[in-house]
């Protein structure tokens, strides 16, 4: 049985991290830090209550450890963690800057233990169901492909960090969702341009933003915003033989701010209502028709995790990806702030 320390247990900890970990076998929640509540173990008990991290570590039973904190204390958090000479999942953005992850990369190296980014959405049904598109090759050849995350959130946040600078906006928070999953579909653009900005009233982080990826013969965009009361598709592929278009969330998130852990039986399926629909070319007419999804399982992730620790996997998502994905949002700001296209330069990455 692998020990879980999971440091946060706010929106991220609560809700993802917590019930993911209790409903995969061979991995047990044993410990989370909480500042001044004890939210946790009222949730899951048995569980020990730490007040920091420093705490935490004391606790030679846990095996590996999760940072759910704010965006700007994960490169912290996760350093302590690995010069104690502990695995550490870190939820995203793993750090604030491509130059902070590639130093937890360094430092994971040298003692000898694993640093693993959360990122959740690659078991996103939508996702898997775009990637299976797409390796069909049912569209023809892909020339547009556009990725978007809209919320409606005029208001103040119920997370103030959030709305912090230094913790980066929506860039870093949607935006290493979407960036991330951009690259593990193309790999490495040649260039990068953007906008990000603020456009909701009031001082603030960026809550806006359009990033383009240049790629010979296709078009990237990925965009999201806090403004949209009509949200755009989440998914708008254009090929040569057709079109796929996908609208709504990933039905995950809300049935586990209601659990604990996932029970037995179906998991992560969205109901016909909201399945995507392909447009394709058929005797030389177009012709509609839904496509049923892909179930979606963050459970995977965690699954990906126990057994990297085993020895009998690699990591289901690798440092060098998050800092990727860091890089192109990087250039995405400097693109945005000098209202040019940044050519990607690529050789600083970390092995």
């Amino acid at each position: 049985m692998i020990r879980v320390g999971l440091v946060g247990f706010g929106l991220a900890g609560r809700v993802f991290h917590a019930p993911l970990i209790s409903s995969v076998e061979g991995l047990e929640l044993a410990a989370v830090v909480e500042r001044s509540t004890d939210q946790a173990a009222q949730r899951y008990p048995g569980v020990a209550t730490y007040r920091s991290v420093e705490d935490m570590l004391q606790d030679s039973k846990l095996d590996l450890f999760v940072v759910a904190t704010p965006n700007a204390t994960h490169f912290e958090m996760a350093k302590k963690i690995i010069d104690a000479g502990k695995t550490v999942v870190v939820d995203k953005p793993v750090a604030t800057t491509s130059e902070q992850i590639a130093e937890l990369a360094e430092l994971a190296a040298v003692r000898r233990v694993l640093v693993i980014p959360f990122h959740n959405r690659l078991w996103d049904s939508d996702f898997r169901t775009v990637s299976q598109l797409m390796r069909e090759g049912s569209l023809g050849r892909l020339v547009s492909f556009q990725s978007t995350m809209d919320r409606w959130a005029p208001g103040s946040t119920r997370r103030p960090w959030k709305n912090d600078p230094s913790e980066g906006g929506l860039l870093l928070d949607l935006g290493t969702h979407i960036a991330y999953l951009g690259l593990e579909l193309f790999g490495k653009p040649e260039s990068v341009s953007a906008e990000v900005l603020r456009e909701r009233d009031g001082e603030g982080s960026n809550d806006a933003f359009t990033v383009r990826l240049s790629y010979p013969g296709l078009a990237v965009t990925l965009a999201a915003n806090q403004l949209s009361a009509l949200a755009r598709p989440r998914f708008h592929l254009r090929g040569t033989k057709g079109s796929y278009w996908k609208s709504g969330i990933d039905p995950q998130e809300a049935a586990l701010s209601r659990i604990t852990r996932i029970a037995d039986g179906p998991w992560g399926e969205e109901p016909s209502a909201n399945w995507g629909t392909r447009a394709a070319i058929v005797d030389g007419n177009v012709v509609s028709c839904p496509v049923a999804p892909i179930p979606g399982d963050y459970r995977l992730f965690y699954t990906g995790v126990r057994d990297a620790l085993l020895g009998q996997a690699l990591p289901p998502v690798t440092v060098s990806a998050a800092w990727r994905a860091a890089r192109v949002l990087e250039w995405a700001q400097e693109s945005a702030e000098t209202h040019c296209a940044v050519r990607c330069d690529w050789s600083d990455e970390p092995e």
